[in-house]
């Protein structure tokens, strides 16, 4: 079911004073940069900043799990006791993302790669 571990995003509401931090704290500047995201690159791991993670059910950090069946791995994870947060939804290129929260409300991220 699990391909690796894809991006940690952190939801934030004011992306460019979280920028100005996460810049600071990993001593490089974002190797995306955008209005609705900024990633940096930590030794091949992707560390995002989301300004709509909030609105899409994120209420901390969330690491997102690469899956080969996005529909598969939500339903084995709801079936396990997992509480849906967002269903899975096509973020761009053909980039797939959901979300749950464990049963102590923990986030747990899915993601398919086009």
């Amino acid at each position: 079911m699990i391909k690796g571990l894809g991006p940690i995003l952190y939801p934030v509401k004011d992306l460019a004073a979280a920028k100005s931090i996460f810049t600071a704290l990993l001593g490089a500047e974002p190797t995306v940069d955008a209005p609705y995201y900024v990633g940096y690159d930590l030794e091949g791991r992707q560390i995002g900043l989301n300004p709509t993670g909030h609105q899409d059910g994120l209420t901390g950090p969330t690491a997102f799990f690469v899956v080969d069946d996005i529909a598969s791995a939500l339903s084995a994870l709801i079936a396990a006791g997992a509480q849906s947060v967002q269903d899975a939804k096509d973020v761009g290129g053909g980039l797939l993302v959901a979300s749950v929260r464990d049963a102590d409300g923990n986030g747990i991220g899915l993601q398919q790669l086009p």
